[in-house]
């Protein structure tokens, strides 16, 4: 039985961890921190967790919580992660990190794009990258694993078929994405107020967002050329969920036929990877661990459709897959698979 610990255990991804582990067969969660001061039960912040678990969130610094688990969950915000990812490895624990600190390889990258100086740098090039699909060989050794951000997944997931076989051209690639609202985060905020986002849609943080490096960083990685993505995202009036609608430049002559051959290639045996005929929605994936794939032709356009739900498969459930593989366990092991 691995023993678990989850660090800033109050936000929607921590919740969402919790639910799984409450199922999981090989788990026990033995800690969950947070900033407050009054050590609340953790039905008070998540009371769909009643009668679930017998637990309190109490302040216990990395160091602490690493010495009492097996496995962390580091569910901090960016810019903390860094500061508590090396207290807990040095406990003796390993960790999963749901934060982006150490997703991008390259420290002047981070700063770029987070605007602050990565104060454990050199842990960056060895830190592995935790998309099972992509990186299972390399997940169950690491001591250390970067869970992916949700857009990322479902962009990664969508183009590293077409990208590892040739088939499309690395730049130029238009990422139309859209997000529900809990991709925000649990922290308040004037835009996610029901009064503002609701009946509402807008694109946000134009040619600036904060997963356009990762995307290309591994997207490069699989391809074995330099990718380059226009990456727009937007906010939906939805609690969950990830839609991208995708707009590569293919190579030579394709048929839908063909393209999905590829798909199913590449993911055959990947248990959380569907490729399906017809056009995926959110509602399709929503509370699942499951990645909808597909391809259409417009005209001479080739589009790419892919849906996740933002808090499982693009947070806590493939941070479950991780803890799977570290733990040399099947990665379906403690989540639903329909």
């Amino acid at each position: 039985m691995a023993r678990i610990a989850i660090l800033g255990a109050t936000g929607y991804t921590a919740l969402e961890l919790l639910k799984i582990l409450a199922r999981h067969p090989q788990a026990e969660v033995v800690a969950a921190t947070t900033r407050q001061d009054t050590n609340p039960h953790i039905r008070e912040i998540h009371p769909s967790l009643t009668g679930l678990f017998d637990l309190r969130c109490t302040a216990l610094t990395p160091e602490q919580a690493g010495k009492l688990c097996d496995i962390a969950f580091c569910c901090l915000p960016h810019t903390a992660s860094m500061e508590a990812v090396p207290q807990l490895l040095d406990a003796g624990c390993r960790v999963v990190d749901l934060s982006a600190d150490y997703r991008l390889k390259d420290p002047g990258v981070y700063e770029t794009w987070y605007e602050h100086v990565h104060t454990d740098p050199t842990r960056l090039s060895t830190t592995v990258y935790g998309l099972p699909e992509i990186y299972a060989d390399r997940i169950p050794s690491a001591d250390l694993v970067a869970n992916p951000g949700c857009y990322t997944s479902t962009s990664i997931l969508a183009l590293a078929p077409l990208l590892a076989a040739k088939l499309i051209e690395p730049t130029g690639i238009i990422i139309d994405a859209k997000s529900g609202i809990s991709g925000a985060g649990r922290t308040p905020k004037l835009s996610n107020l029901y009064s503002e986002c609701n009946e509402s849609v807008t694109a946000y943080s134009i040619g600036m967002h904060r997963h356009t490096p990762e995307i290309e960083q591994v997207l490069t990685d699989i391809g074995g050329n330099s990718v380059q993505v226009a990456f727009t995202p937007h906010l939906m009036p939805m609690d969950r969920g990830i839609f991208c609608s995708i707009y590569p430049r293919v190579k030579g002559q394709q048929t839908q036929a063909q393209l999905l051959e590829v798909y199913r290639r590449f993911y055959a045996g990947q248990p959380f990877i569907r490729v399906v005929d017809h056009i995926p929605t959110t509602k399709d994936v929503s509370f699942t661990n499951f990645c909808d794939i597909t391809v259409r032709f417009n005209r001479d356009q080739l589009v790419i459709f892919a849906t996740l739900d933002n808090l499982i498969k693009g947070a806590s459930g493939v941070a479950i897959q991780n803890m799977n593989l570290m733990l040399g366990l099947d990665q379906r092991m403690g989540m639903l698979t329909c």
